[in-house]
């Protein structure tokens, strides 16, 4: 017993904790690098098809940047090659080798190792100006899931100089550090990589015709390869869909795509109907560029030759700010300048005039002299309250290079095969003091898929968005936009129904989007109203059009119930008054054509009647692809009539008396060919004729006047 107890006793005594100096020496930082490799699902790498789709889409992205910033028409080859091409059919992933390379300005030598060994590291956080890239992880996560997931390091070519060797290096990321650690540096001349030229039937192709990695082109450029586990899978948020979306959103680049030699199908995933429109449009003289295949190689052609206009830095908007973003600007101020504070909110500010900033330091008993060193907390908030009651002006929008109506008709055309595109672009706008600009555009008909919703193509700053829809501001513009009122079926809450593409894209100095995976956009009020005003536009443009061509159809049925009954008309007409029946036939059937002329209109690109030949592009931001609208459908074929001659009065009283009864042979003959309908009688005795499938003669009426005062019969005439 007194053993237990001692037990007991030892058992609740108290444990004894760790001091705060045994604590202590546990804390130590946390690289960047270190969180993010436990934390890779926040920057798109869930899983190996994402992981794959997410390593492309981050090197194009930068491709695309670079040429656009150098002034160079982007010409990019993207390259997976399989490295275990006979894994068992069950497995999840394979080891794949994704190469992209860029006829861009190249990157000189000693950035190489930040560029993409270094998270959050690169030139486009701090400015505020539309580009692809914002956070500087892209690349350089790449290479780090590549790094974990295989081993291998990242091998990388680059060409700033088209008369100097090309910089050959092999880097992998220390995640301890957050640095990148050099295993390979040599010079070679072997740029863009020879071996890519023959690495399938379709790239030797391509190579012989000098439309695949010619040194002409690929002067000057860069080339990185990351190997990775990851898993290609066609269909919904594959690579070859993101390609296919960042052509259109890009018109001016040429993408090259070499899909790896296996490949999985995913079942019911399709990607957009149809790869161009060119094929709607035969007899063009300028048909669209149209994306080809040659040995299994995909060529997304150039559409336009023009770049995107050039973009501008500005500074922050002072309604665009918070109170301790102020506070650092003017710590950042007074290290580098020492300057005024009048000063300062003109140079570190947009849309603020020189009255405008008097004007700030006077309503927080300032002078214009003061410098910006001796400005106290309490006056700094009070400058921010300032900010916030001043009305300003908006901030410029030479920061934005919107796609643009011409460039996303041109890139809808290249990729989906429709009859009806309409495209609009709004005016920018601002939230939180950041200038963005919304366009829509959508397809219609052709050969979309008519009985199923609506599908939803989203951009970011021209990057294609394929996760995450749901939580997308466009995916909920597009649900609340009214589509009833454009012709359009939509179920409550849910997207339109019927043979629709619509297209989103929001360009912005600063995207706002939901994670650092950038699949999505948060849910601004200002930015959902912009994308439901745009989607409401192109709306109009297609109930405009559907209503016309409704309005065609109807007299298209209604025209062809007058020619079944046109021949019976003529021939009645005939019997009654010996007039020539082909004539009235022919005179019936134009007139017809006159009532029913709508059914004959051809519609140009604003949904007008065509009068001339236009050009395929007009400035309201519609196309419109005769061919490939379904025809109308019609009745089975009407048979010929046929009439027999007639002998007219004329020749009638030119026949010699002798023959007086041939008159009224002829006459009983053509009643008996078609009887005249004089009375209600003779109308159901043409019915019953009619539903019986014989010929029954017409009662002789009465005349009129013996009838004059008795009750009305069937074959009383005054009834008719």
């Amino acid at each position: 017993m007194k053993a237990v107890t001692e037990r007991a006793a030892h058992s609740t005594k108290p444990r004894r904790g760790a001091t705060a100096e045994e604590m202590s020496a546990r804390q130590k930082e946390v690289s960047v690098s270190e969180f993010f490799v436990k934390n890779r699902h926040l920057l798109g790498f869930d899983n190996p098809r994402k992981a794959l789709l997410t390593t492309v889409k981050e090197a194009v992205d930068n491709s695309l940047d670079a040429c656009e910033e150098g002034g160079i028409l982007p010409d990019i080859a993207v390259v997976i090659e399989d490295l275990d091409p006979r894994r068992p059919a069950t497995s999840k992933s394979s080891r794949y080798r994704v190469t992209i390379i860029d006829n861009g300005p190249g990157i000189v030598r000693k950035q190489v190792e930040n560029i993409f060994g270094r998270l959050l590291y690169g030139s486009k956080f701090h400015r505020l100006k539309m580009s692809r890239g914002q956070q500087g992880i892209g690349i350089s996560a790449a290479g780090m899931n590549g790094l974990i997931t295989t081993g291998r390091p990242m091998v990388i070519h680059t060409k700033p100089n088209a008369k100097q060797a090309a910089h050959h290096l092999e880097l992998a990321m220390n995640t301890k550090t957050n640095r990148a650690e050099v295993t390979l540096d040599k010079e070679t001349k072997d740029f863009p990589p020879e071996r890519f030229r023959t690495i399938s039937a379709g790239t030797k192709q391509l190579s012989a015709e000098g439309t695949f990695l010619s040194p002409d082109v690929f002067a000057t450029g860069t080339s990185v390869s990351i190997e990775l586990e990851g898993k290609y899978q066609k269909g919904r948020g594959s690579v070859d869909e993101f390609l296919e979306l960042t052509a259109i959103a890009n018109p001016h680049a040429r993408i090259i795509f070499v899909p790896p030699s296996r490949t999985t199908q995913e079942e019911g995933d399709d990607l957009l109907p149809g790869t161009s429109a060119s094929a709607a449009q035969e007899g063009k003289k300028e048909a669209p560029a149209q994306t080809s295949e040659t040995g299994g190689v995909i060529v997304y052609p150039r559409g336009v030759q023009e770049l995107p206009p050039e973009t501008k830095e500005i500074q922050p908007h002072p309604k665009g700010i918070e109170l301790g973003i102020l506070l650092q600007m003017l710590k950042d101020y007074e290290a580098s300048e020492k300057g005024t504070l009048y000063d300062f909110l003109q140079t570190r500010f947009c849309r603020v005039s020189s009255s405008t900033a008097s004007k700030f330091c006077s309503a927080i008993g300032v002078t214009s002299r003061t410098k910006a060193a001796d400005i106290e907390p309490p006056e700094v908030e009070k400058l921010f309250k300032v900010f916030e009651d001043e009305r300003l002006a908006p901030p410029p929008t030479d920061c934005l290079a919107p796609i643009g109506v011409r460039q996303l008709l041109a890139g809808l055309l290249k990729g989906v095969k429709a009859e009806f595109y309409a495209a609009s672009t709004r005016e920018a706008a601002v939230y939180r003091g950041r200038p963005f600009q919304i366009e829509a555009a959508i397809a219609f008909g052709g050969d979309l898929p008519a009985d199923q919703s609506a599908r939803v193509i989203r951009f970011a700053n021209r990057v294609p968005l394929l996760f995450q829809q749901s939580a997308c501001s466009s995916f909920k513009a597009v649900e609340e936009t009214p589509w009833k009122n454009y012709a359009m079926q939509q179920p409550r809450g849910s997207l339109p129904v019927g043979p629709l593409v619509v297209m989103i894209h929001m360009a912005s100095v600063w995207v706002p989007f939901t994670s650092e995976s950038k699949e999505a956009i948060a849910d601004y009020d200002e930015i959902r109203k912009e994308m439901k005003l745009a989607l409401m536009e192109c709306g109009r443009k297609l109930g405009t059009y559907l209503r016309k061509r409704q309005k065609m159809r109807r007299e298209s049925e209604r025209r062809d119930v007058f020619e079944r009954y046109i021949g019976e008309i003529a021939k009645s007409l005939n019997a009654i008054t010996n007039e020539d029946a082909k004539r009235l036939y022919d005179a019936l059937l134009e007139q017809a054509r006159k009532k029913t002329a709508v059914a004959d209109q051809h519609l140009d690109e604003d949904g007008k009647v065509v009068r001339e030949e236009e050009d395929d592009f007009d400035d309201d931001g519609v196309i419109l692809v005769p061919t490939a609208i379904a025809p109308i459908e019609q009745s089975a074929p009407i048979a010929p009539i046929s009439f027999e001659p007639v002998e007219s009065k004329s020749s009638a009283a030119k026949k010699p008396p002798s023959s007086k009864s041939a008159p009224k042979t002829t006459e009983k003959q053509a009643a008996k060919a078609a009887p005249a309908i004089v009375t209600k009688k003779d109308l159901s005795a043409r019915s019953e004729e009619k539903s019986s499938g014989t010929s029954k003669p017409a009662t002789s009426s009465k005349s009129a006047g013996s009838t004059a005062n008795k009750p009305f019969e069937d074959d009383d005439p005054r009834l008719f």
